[in-house]
């Protein structure tokens, strides 16, 4: 299914968390997103473990995603 208006279609979240650590580093990314994944023994692995159980935690992610590619 095609979505056009989609700029997250195709990318995957475990793509976002990634780039996101290496961009910010764990502290950083734990301070713009209060989610204790990020804060206390964070991993990539733990992290998409949470954020594919979580909706609302998900949405911070993809938001703070978007947020760093634009700039």
């Amino acid at each position: 299914m095609k979505q056009p208006n989609n700029p997250l279609h195709g990318i995957k979240l475990a793509t976002m968390v990634t780039e996101l650590q290496e961009k910010f580093g764990w502290e950083e990314l734990g301070n713009r997103i209060k989610i204790r994944c990020f804060t206390h023994d964070p991993s990539i692995k733990s992290s998409l473990t949470f954020l594919r159980r979580t909706p609302w935690a998900r949405t911070k992610v993809e938001q703070l995603y978007l947020k760093s590619i634009i700039r």
